[in-house]
């Protein structure tokens, strides 16, 4: 017995050595760590001192330092970002929507900085200010050489303060001075909202900013009691985001009190979080479909993932953007922030929004194609099997309509915005968003405005073809094959007017979208984009039919979709500013 004891204590005495030993080497790798951050801050502090001492031309240490900050934080993710106190005021407005100043968007055109929209009901729009209308001078300061920053931060100010600005208005001979009051401008969140038809409402919900989910309950309430809403369509398309407490509050609206939304887990287990809904909900029996597209991101993807999990809603579209990262906001000194990567975000099924691969991304960032190596599945409430790899794979897919290089080259030019100048010029009035349509007319009378600006592009094709020629020539080749060479580039060469005829429909689409801001401003442009709207059509015709509305919910069945062909091709204004705050 007293051997036994001995052996206990021995064997006590050896686990607690290793116990100690590991809290003294995890003490020590803790401190080495700090040691290491202390030599390299003294190592980048001097080399910064003696950078400002004894290069050869003068440096601007602010800009010096914060390229440096923004090439780090680049190096880790693309959502880790230094937010100087110059930035505070866009910071604000990003998370809340609002700011003090005349509620326009400006625009580099050329040297120019152009008024590209005013928004309706505020002091730019209530002053005169029309689309296309060329900013010369903002209180007193010549803007010509000064970037779209500079001359928004004229702009804004405090509220009921006077800014005055002379623009130069194209189709008038005289420069107008105008005397503008600023106002705090809130843009809403839910720009429009209605009835489809007799049973479909409709809402468009273009960010997450605080109390949008006041708006999309106030808008979802007066569509059912009032319209009379049989069903809903919750436009996401193209939202990139924002706070997530909203994204938590919108999908209480529609699934059981107590249902599991969205958690957080990352290093700081302290930080890990479940939101749930905590209120009751005002409809959870209404068929309902989403709308979403690659540039739905984050908080977009919280909301149409919860919903998708849960099987309340039929999501419609391509796959989403792939943003699941949360960021912390940290306080550093001199009145700046730390905007930091903490965690990801699970949605109720297990899966992860944040793309695995950040190798295959499209331009835009959004995700692009995904090896089957990084997909795994899931379930949804029902049994229905999903899969993560990044973004939401929609139920039903739409696959995106890719424009054509001289629509994208109309749209870099200013050929579409300048026509839609000219066009509202010479026009006082258009019929309603939903009548208005480009005529046979108007669109010859746009191709002579091209014409007339001398405007030319290469395809693609060509560009492609231009740089394998200049290979050609330089290897040599060219000269063995020139006869070959010139005779596709032949084939392959484009006729402005035959290609504005090709690709007519799509520019019409650009046109009256443009057209139409310019007298019924944003509410008016959604109205009349949703006239031929296939992701429109699709919800309308999967809501119309329960049958094809229940099949979707089959288990075990998604729709159009087969997890090893997930590999599809799927389109700023925020990120995640806390650990409550989701955004792309």
């Amino acid at each position: 017995m007293m051997k036994q004891n001995r052996k206990t204590k021995i064997g006590l005495s050896i686990a607690g050595l290793f116990l100690v030993a590991s809290i003294v080497m995890t003490g020590f790798n803790r401190d080495e760590k700090l040691f290491l951050v202390d030599k390299n801050l003294d190592i980048y502090y001097t080399l910064v001192r003696e950078l400002n001492l004894f290069y050869v031309d003068e440096i601007n240490p602010t800009d010096l330092v914060k390229t440096s900050i923004d090439e780090m934080l680049g190096s880790l993710d693309p959502y880790t970002n230094y937010i100087p106190e110059s930035d505070m005021e866009d910071f604000r407005f990003m998370t809340t929507g609002e700011y003090a100043g005349i509620g326009a968007m400006i625009s580099k055109h050329g040297d120019q900085v152009i008024i590209a929209e005013p928004y309706e009901g505020f002091p730019a729009q209530k002053s005169g200010l029309k689309a296309g209308d060329i900013l010369i001078e903002v209180a007193g300061k010549e803007t010509e050489k000064m970037s779209t920053e500079d001359v928004s931060n004229l702009l804004k100010g405090p509220a009921n303060k006077v800014v005055s600005v002379k623009i130069d208005r194209p189709g008038q001979k005289k420069n107008l001075e105008i005397d503008i009051v600023r106002e705090k401008i809130q843009i809403d969140a839910v720009p429009y909202y209605g009835m489809i038809d007799d049973e479909i409402g409709y809402i468009r919900l273009s960010n997450f900013t605080q109390n949008c989910g006041d708006e999309v309950k106030k808008a979802f309430t007066e569509l059912k009691k009032q319209k009379g809403a049989k069903s809903l369509v919750l436009d996401l398309r193209s939202n990139p985001g924002g706070l997530l407490i909203e994204a938590v509050k919108i999908v209480n609206l529609f699934v059981p009190k107590g249902s599991e939304v969205v958690s957080t887990k990352g290093k700081v287990k302290q930080w890990d979080k479940t939101y749930k809904a905590t209120e009751n909900p005002i409809d959870t029996i209404m068929p309902m479909a989403v709308l979403v597209n690659r540039g739905s991101a984050s908080a977009s993807e919280i909301v149409s993932g919860a919903l998708q999990d849960l099987d309340r809603a039929v999501i419609i579209g391509s796959r989403t953007f792939g943003k699941g990262l949360v960021q912390t906001t940290r306080d550093l000194s001199y009145n700046t922030k730390l905007k930091v990567t903490t965690a990801k975000y699970y949605i109720p099924s297990g899966r992860c929004i944040q793309a695995l691969d950040y190798a295959h991304r499209n331009e835009d960032g959004s995700v692009g194609t995904i090896p089957d190596s990084l997909i795994t599945e899931f379930t949804t409430k029902k049994g229905r099997k999903v899969y993560d790899g990044g973004g939401i794979v929609p139920d039903l897919k739409i696959d995106l309509d890719r424009l054509s290089s001289l629509s994208i080259n109309l749209v870099r030019d200013f050929m579409i915005f300048d026509y839609a100048t000219k066009f509202a010029n010479e026009n006082e009035s258009i019929p309603s968003p939903e009548e208005f349509e480009i005529s046979d007319e108007i669109f010859d009378d746009f191709k002579t405005f091209v014409k007339e600006q001398k405007f030319s592009y290469q395809s693609e094709t060509e560009e492609v073809f231009s740089e394998l020629l200049e290979t050609a020539k330089s290897e040599k080749y060219y000269d063995v094959a020139e006869e070959q060479f010139e005779a596709l580039k032949v084939k392959i060469g484009h006729e402005l007017n035959k290609d504005l005829e090709s690709f007519k429909e799509e520019i019409k689409e650009m046109l009256t979208d443009e057209i139409v801001t310019r007298y019924y401003y944003q509410k008016g442009a959604i109205k009349s984009a949703l006239k031929d709207d296939k992701g429109l059509e699709k919800a309308k015709e999967t809501l119309k039919n329960p049958q094809a509305f229940s099949t979707v919910f089959t288990k075990g069945k998604i729709i159009s979709m087969n997890w090893k062909t997930l590999k599809t091709r799927s389109h700023s204004i925020t990120e995640s500013f806390s650990s409550e705050y989701a955004g792309a």
